[in-house]
C-alpha cells in the first residue's frame, strides 16, 4: 500500500478510533468530542465553518479512495464523518461545557444510528464517499436543534 493511502485510511479512521472491534462509529464520535475543545472550539464561528467545509470535502474525498481500498460500501471504520456530524452539533456554542459536549454526542449517535428521515435518506444524495459524510451532517443538523433546545431551555 502506498504511503498516501496509508494516511487517507489513518485520517478516515480517525488514527485508531475506526478500528475499534465494537461500535466505531461510537469510538470516532467519542475522538471528535475528546479532540473539539483543543482543536475546533478555539477557533471563531467562522473558522469553525472553514473547518467543517474543508473536512466534509476532504473526507468525502479520502472516504471514496478508502471505499476502493477497503472495497466495502461505507466501511464502518470510516469515522471522519462522525467528527463532521458532532462538530456541526458544537458549531454555534463558544463556551460548551462537558454537559453540553455530552448531550451533543448522545444525541449525535442517537441519530446517526437511528437514521430518522431524511438521515437515511441522505446516503444516495451525493456518490462515493460524499454519501458517506452526508449523512452524518444531517444527523448533526437533528442533533443540533435538540441539543439547542436544551441549551437555551436551560438543560444544559
Amino acid at each position: 500500500m502506498r504511503t498516501l493511502d496509508t494516511w487517507i485510511l489513518s485520517f478516515c479512521r480517525l488514527g485508531v478510533a475506526g478500528l475499534a472491534p465494537k461500535a466505531p462509529g461510537t469510538w470516532g464520535t467519542a475522538m471528535a468530542c475528546l479532540l473539539a475543545p483543543y482543536v475546533f472550539l478555539p477557533l471563531t464561528q467562522g473558522l469553525r465553518c472553514l473547518l467543517l467545509i474543508a473536512l466534509f470535502v476532504l473526507g468525502g474525498i479520502a472516504a471514496t479512495r478508502a471505499e476502493h481500498l477497503l472495497a466495502r460500501k461505507d466501511p464502518g471504520e470510516i469515522v471522519i464523518d462522525e467528527l463532521v456530524g458532532v462538530w456541526l452539533v458544537l458549531l454555534p456554542f463558544t463556551e460548551p461545557g462537558f454537559g453540553l459536549v455530552l448531550a451533543a454526542f448522545v444525541f449525535f449517535r442517537l441519530f446517526d444510528i437511528w437514521k430518522p428521515w431524511p438521515v437515511h435518506a441522505a446516503e444516495n444524495w451525493l456518490p462515493d464517499g460524499f454519501g458517506v459524510m452526508i449523512d452524518d451532517v444531517v444527523a448533526g443538523v437533528w442533533a443540533l436543534i435538540c441539543v439547542a433546545l436544551l441549551h437555551w431551555g436551560g438543560l444544559c
